[in-house]
Parts: C-alpha cells; structure tokens; sequence
C-alpha cells in the first residue's frame, strides 16, 4: 500500500523536517507545508543536551533518554554538531553544590557505556570514561597559566580560556566539563533541505499557509494559500507538526489537547577582543526566572556568542508562558509577542535585552563587557504538552486514526516522534514492517551544505558565519 499512501504533514520545523525524511526513504508520497520560505525558522536551539546535564530540576529518567536521542541524533545528522564541550559552573551563591550533579553524571556515564557495549557506532560522544571531568581548585591552579591553544585537542586545552576568563572567586569547585555539543540550526536547515530536495516522492510547499483540515471519511482534505491561490488536496495521513500552532490545528478538527506555550529568546553578541579563541560552551548554573537564573554562553566562530539568560528581563518573559483553555487547544501568547514572531522587534528592545544578557554572563566573565550586540535575536515560540513546564522530552501523540500531532521539546527527540510515527503506520496498515530502517545521509558533501548554510543565514538576515561551525571535530 505504501506506494498508494499520500502523507500530509503541516509545519517545516525540526519535526516536520525529519519526519518528512524518513518517510520519504520509505517511499511514501509526502506533501509538507511550511509557512517560511525554509525550513526550520522557529524556536532557536544550539545545544545537544547529551544528559540533560542544563537543568538540575528534571529528572534522571528524562535525562537518560536525552542521551540515547541526543547520541541517535549525532548519528544520524553529524554534519549540523559543533563538536566541542560544555563547562558547567556553580556560583557561590547558589543554594546547591556542584557535588549534587555527581550521582547523575555518574549514571549518565554508565548509560553512555552500556551503548557503547551495545553498539559500538553509538560513541560520539568521545570516550567514555571522558564523558564528564571534574576540576577542583588545585586542578585549575595548575593550569590557569598555560597558553590558550589555537586548535584545542585535549580535554584541558578546552577548559583554558574559561579558566582565564571565569571570575573563580565567584564559583564553587569543582567545575565540570561534559561532553554535551553544540547544534548548528542552520546547517541543519541547509542539510535537510538538499536531503528532501532529492526525493521526487517529497513535494515541499513553502511560503504556504493552511487554512483549514476536514476530514473526509477517514482521509484528510486540506484547503491552503500558495501564490496568490488557494487549492485543496486530500490525504490519508496527517502529520501535525507547526510547533506551538499544534493547537490551532487541533482546533479546526474538533480535538481536545491541552498544552502550554512560552515564547523565548536568545541574544547574538560579537566579543571582537576574543575572536581568535575557541571557547566552550559555558552555563551558569541558576535558579530559573530569578534575577539569578541560569546563564548560557554559545560559541560561534569569529567572536560571535549566543546568550541565554534564565531570567524575566533575558530569555524569559514576565507574561511569555500560556496555557490552552476550554474554549481553544490553542494557548493564546499576546499581540506583542506575535509581533515579534510575525513581524520584526522594536530596535531598543533588542539592544536593551542583549545588553543585559551581556551583562548577566559578564557577572562571572568579567572581560566579556567588552561584547556589543552582533545581529538580531534568535527566538520563538514553543509548545510544551500537558501543564507541566519543566518537561523537556517528548515526542508524538496520536489523537485520532490517520493523526499524528507532534510534540517535541528538544530537537534531539525528533528522530524518536519519527519512529513513532513509523510504526503507527505500520500498525495502520499503510506500509509494510520490513520497510523500516535507520536513516543515512552519507550522500550530502561539506561544500554544499556549508555553502547552502550561510545562504539561509544570510537570507534570514544573519552574520553567516554564525552557519559555520565552531570547530570540526575533537581529537
């Protein structure tokens, strides 16, 4: 029957993308619908999560299956990882100690071995026994005054210029260096658009809106705008995949879900005295939505640093997180943010809000004041299934037969919702169980998808370095 299946799926995001992937290695007809002109233009991300090791409040089983999709994830999509490590810092201040991350890392290092010993193809991760590396005061005494190496090769080498540029009297020890990547948004737009590009069985519909879903015995009729037009197609498979909208389309079908939004944003900074050093990635641990919350340094090639700040006047805002209601599945953000999502920031906000996530990180790096605003904000909106905001991994429901809504939180759950997906359609009878299999992308080349990278940069009006990865790969 696969030949015969018409998939519909509505939203050109992480998910939309990925699930339009594997079916079109299936062979199934796909249609997709992304409101862009590209794909995956919505809720910026930059971080792997392989352990979750950024949040303190979620829980160890959540953090386990970070580390299987974030390693599933690696595996399959290699060509958008930065491959660098994260250093993770308590402040003095801070209510917890650093010694209360142990007994996780220590069983996220376990896990990671035992996948290992599974399969030998799941070590992306580096070694093992390196996953994570505790450096204690004598430690970083011994190595503050080393010189900063140009192409860092060692665990050590890595830890050097947050040594020399972390305020270490304002940090509890030890510090930690995990191996938790970076993820770069836009060579994973520009790979998977020339991976869909090459299926003739996949048709992309960009700067397209759907305006309505109807079904029609048990097939799906859905009315959209393209050029100035409106058509309709029927389908008998429909895949919700529009992000925080998954309720607007739960809406048009008469589907009850229930659900949060919160809008986020991150802030591109340009450290010009630093643009020769490759930087980790570094987090400040903090309480969420505190004056105190929690700060993340990103780097990027060149100087440039995307900054998050855990706090209301940052990353988070004061009235940014909503709920679904009785009346709509669709959690309903105010006029200002859709603005923003819709339209373009006001100018001042974005020197105000950048400038205090500058700020926020020059706290424990005091010589990162000297940073200015290096582009606009990357941001957006994302939904969060049921009422619990702390929730970092999901993947797919199945509301109806021949619908499946996608819910994911972080990007690496999306391989997980495909698979999901997969074998719904195989217990609905639409392709054939033998038909699975893991997907290989070994066909693209580097120069294409580097060059098409900063070409979606570009045409999102960012500095096109930040398509470049930070560094190719550890040694």
């Amino acid at each position: 029957m696969s030949h015969k299946t018409k998939i519909a799926i509505v939203g050109g995001g992480v998910a939309g993308s990925t699930t339009a992937l594997h079916l079109a290695e299936l062979g199934l007809e796909v249609s997709l619908f992304e409101k862009q002109s590209s794909i995956s233009s919505g809720p910026p991300y930059c971080h792997l999560h392989a352990g979750g090791n950024l949040y303190r409040e979620i829980s160890d089983q959540q953090c386990l299956t970070l580390l299987k999709q974030s390693i599933d994830f690696v595996r399959t999509y290699p060509f958008c990882i930065d491959y660098r490590p994260t250093v993770i810092a308590v402040p003095l201040t801070d209510k917890l100690s650093p010694n209360a991350l142990l007994p996780r890392l220590k069983l996220l290092k376990k896990a990671y071995e035992g996948m290992i010993e599974e399969d030998k193809e799941n070590k992306v991760l580096g070694e093992s026994e390196f996953y994570y590396k505790l450096y204690e005061k004598d430690d970083i005494e011994a190595l503050k005054n080393l010189a900063i190496q140009k192409n860092p090769s060692s665990l050590d080498e890595w830890m050097l210029p947050a040594i020399q540029h972390l305020d270490l009297n304002k940090l509890q020890f030890p510090l930690v260096l995990v191996q938790e990547y970076g993820i770069n948004l836009f060579r994973y737009a520009s790979g998977l658009e020339l991976a869909l590009d090459k299926f003739t069985n996949v048709h992309y519909h960009g700067n397209t809106t759907v305006q309505n879903i109807q079904n029609k015995s048990d097939r799906w009729e859905v009315t959209y705008a393209t050029d100035n037009r409106v058509e309709k197609e029927t389908f008998d498979y429909l895949i919700n995949a529009t992000g925080y909208k998954t309720g607007s389309i739960d809406d048009m079908l008469d589907v009850r879900s229930e659900k949060m939004v919160e809008f986020k944003a991150s802030y591109v900074s340009h450290w010009e005295q630093k643009e020769d050093i490759l930087f980790p990635e570094i987090i400040i641990h903090g309480e969420r939505g505190t004056p105190k919350g929690m700060g993340q340094l990103t780097p990027y090639p060149a100087g440039y640093f995307q900054l998050h700040g855990m706090t209301e006047d940052i990353t988070l805002y004061k009235d940014g997180l909503v709920s679904s209601s009785n009346e709509s599945s669709q959690a309903k953000l105010n006029g200002h943010f859709i603005t923003k999502l819709d339209k373009q920031w006001e100018k001042e906000e974005v020197e105000m809000r950048t400038h205090k996530a500058i700020e926020h990180l020059a706290n424990y790096l005091p010589s990162f004041r000297e940073a200015n605003v290096g582009a606009k904000p990357l941001f957006g909106a994302q939904q969060i299934p049921g009422d619990d905001p702390t929730l970092r991994v999901a993947e797919v429901s199945f509301p109806s037969k021949n619908y499946a809504r996608c819910e994911i939180v972080k990007v690496s759950s999306s391989l997980d919702m495909a698979n999901r997906i997969i074998k719904n359609l195989i217990e609905l009878q639409h392709i054939k169980p033998s038909l699975a299999k893991r997907v290989s992308l070994n066909y693209l080349d580097e120069h294409s998808i580097a060059q098409h990278a900063q070409t979606i940069a570009k045409l999102r009006d960012y500095p096109k370095v930040l398509a470049n990865r930070n560094v190719e790969a550890l040694a």
